[in-house]
């Protein structure tokens, strides 16, 4: 298959996609910290939780670095590739963009990773929310047998 100038510019919408979605997601990290630190000044009582999400958190953002920083890189290849490919090239703009696919396959895989990291710290999330939930409705039905019994 020869490799034409369109085949790496096809590229260029899908990663700067990617990259905004990255973008997205350090934003969202950043105001969670912003909001844990702003937790943490004013309640010292949840200090091993807050550590706990605090390592979670200094684990996903370096992900979500590499992501952006292999996927800047593939949008780079991908750039030198064409340029190779305009000046003909053809050997060495072949190697360039399988090294800008191989860097976008690493930071998808980054992605993946990150993605499942940060879904399994919300699924604790919400375990603790269900065992509060679940305390306080049977304190409320445990005192909503205790009034009936105390009327008879």
């Amino acid at each position: 298959m020869e490799l034409q100038l369109s085949t790496p510019g096809l590229l260029f919408s899908a990663i700067t996609l990617l990259m905004l979605a990255y973008t997205n997601r350090f934003l969202a990290m950043a105001n969670l910290i912003r909001g844990l630190h702003k937790k943490y000044l004013e309640s010292s009582s949840q200090e091993k939780a807050i550590i706990g999400q605090i390592k979670n958190l200094r684990k996903r953002l370096n992900m979500i670095k590499n992501m952006q920083i292999f996927g800047v890189l593939s949008f780079l290849l991908c750039v030198i590739c064409m340029f190779l490919l305009y000046q003909e090239f053809i050997t060495a703009a072949n190697w360039v963009f399988m090294g800008s696919m191989l860097c976008l396959l690493i930071s998808l895989a980054i992605s993946l990773a990150e993605l499942q990291i940060s879904t399994n710290a919300l699924n604790l999330e919400l375990l603790d929310m269900e065992d509060v939930l679940n305390r306080q409705s049977s304190s409320s039905l445990n005192q909503l047998f205790t009034n009936k019994e105390a009327n008879k």
